[in-house]
């Protein structure tokens, strides 16, 4: 019998004494998304403004995957749906539906015709989907708390396409800037400067930014270089040129935020090498028709009338949308969008530099780990803990 008792209190002191193992829980990196309509997943549904700008949230808009309209301006996907779909996310939801969405892998700020400058339009601007995200940063910490929060934030991918109507608008209005070019690009690059340090104030660490595409190849401008007197309706070379310098002065930036704020990294998307090569040589791409519309009004179907919802009512459709790089007189189709998203993923750095978007998410998921707290303290991501301690520590 006493040696049944030592035998059995033996196997205790054992069982408690063994060290209880807490397992990391893997993160995946949540994606933030900032811009315009290029990004915009539905968003300016829901702001009051005009007709132009409530989103492409009725038919031919999204026929070929959703089936309905979303209030994205393709027929399908867009670039942040795919690299969703890459790195294992679900669709990102637009900042206005995460009431009844999830936020936790990231939230999506874009607004179609926004700019970094308040005169652009009357869209959500940058400096306001800034403020947006601050709200999303509060409302992170009541959902999941501080600890859990600052990690999600610090671990995410932010990813920016802006500046397109800032130097659209001016042209397409026809508006005499009372600035000089240079003039100009800097209080464009000052504001997005201080939008970008903001994220990083609020826990930002990874961006991703797209560089500007050939503005004046875009059905609409050739159209209205076609109504300028431009006979062969060829690209406008001046929107492109004020494309280039912005694109010129993008690297300088982020290479002086990077040397400015610790753990900052950055990444930009060649988005004008891309756009450009699938305009010039359309075959390489899968695509028929680089110049004209799939949808739309008037030479090239420059004329944003899709959907005859605009203040242009007429409208024509082409019967095979996978002939046609552009799907309106601004945007790409989904098919286009689909293969940058794979250049944007896994490009070559004369593409994407100086990483590709997947070793940046995986950058993000291996370099910051799930963390246990005890006594308030953050401990490394596998601790062997004593029995005791098990109850007081907290395993995600």
């Amino acid at each position: 019998m006493a040696l049944m008792s030592s035998l059995c209190i033996f196997v205790l002191v054992t069982h408690f004494a063994t060290p209880i193992v807490c397992h990391e829980r893997p993160h995946q990196a949540a994606l933030f998304v900032f811009g315009d309509s290029i990004f915009d997943s539905g968003n300016n549904k829901y702001i009051n403004t005009t007709a132009d700008l409530r989103g492409s949230n009725y038919f031919p808009y999204g026929e070929s995957f959703f089936k309905h309209p979303t209030g994205r301006a393709s027929n399908g996907r867009l670039i942040p749906d795919f690299i969703a779909e890459y790195a294992n996310l679900p669709f990102i939801p637009p900042y206005f539906e995460i009431g009844k969405k999830h936020l936790v892998h990231g939230v999506n700020f874009a607004s179609g015709s926004s700019g970094i400058l308040a005169e652009t339009s009357r869209a959500i601007i940058l400096k306001s989907q800034l403020k947006l995200f601050q709200n999303v940063g509060k409302l992170l910490q009541k959902k999941v708390g501080e600890t859990e929060s600052k990690q999600i934030l610090s671990n995410a991918v932010y990813i920016f396409s802006t500046a397109n109507n800032d130097f659209l608008f001016p042209l397409l209005a026809n508006l005499t800037s009372p600035y000089s070019d240079t003039e100009y690009l800097h209080m464009v690059m000052g504001n997005l400067t201080s939008v970008l340090k903001g994220v990083y104030k609020q826990g930002g660490r990874k961006f991703v930014m797209f560089n500007l595409g050939p503005l004046g190849c875009l059905p609409s401008m050739r159209a209205l270089n076609l109504q300028k007197g431009v006979k062969n309706g060829s690209c406008m070379e001046k929107a492109t040129n004020k494309a280039k310098m912005f694109n010129s002065a993008l690297p300088r930036m982020f290479k002086q935020l990077e040397k400015q704020l610790p753990g900052f990294k950055y990444t930009i998307f060649n988005f004008f090498k891309v756009f450009a090569d699938s305009i010039h040589n359309p075959t390489k791409y899968g695509f028929k028709i680089s110049e004209t519309a799939c949808c739309g009004t008037g030479p090239f179907r420059g004329i944003l009338s899709c959907g005859g919802m605009r203040r242009v009512k007429e409208y024509k459709l082409c019967e095979n949308v996978k002939d046609y790089l552009f799907f309106d007189s601004f945007h790409p189709t989904e098919l286009a969008y689909q293969q940058y998203t794979k250049l944007l993923w896994n490009g070559t750095p004369d593409v994407v530099a100086p990483y590709n978007l997947e070793s940046f998410f995986k950058l993000s998921t291996s370099s910051l780990s799930s963390s246990i707290i005890i006594s308030g303290k953050l401990q490394s991501k596998k601790v062997e803990l004593p029995f005791y301690l098990y109850a007081k520590s907290k395993c995600y």
